[in-house]
């Protein structure tokens, strides 16, 4: 069975893993939007930040290579800022 075309993500893929971190914002003070199955969670400034809402959701000793468990979008977790 082919999957519709509005099931796919943004990028074409259908599978979504459940934490999601948006791209760099502009600006002085960068921060990045996580969200965590769909539902926005905060705004993290470092790969910890991540880290720690993904604890805050159950998960003991995230691992933010992991791409079943991390979805980085607009760079990977060494990216902080819109010019990196």
């Amino acid at each position: 069975m082919a999957a519709s075309p509005d099931m796919a993500a943004d990028d074409g893929d259908i599978f979504h893993p459940p934490v999601v971190v948006g791209p760099p914002t502009p600006g002085d003070r960068p921060y990045r939007q996580v969200e965590i199955y769909g539902r926005p969670v905060g705004e993290a400034r470092s790969a910890e930040d991540v880290a720690e809402y993904i604890r805050r959701a159950g998960v003991p000793e995230p691992d933010l290579d992991d791409p079943d468990l991390v979805g980085w979008r607009g760079g990977d977790r060494t990216v902080w800022s819109a010019a990196d």
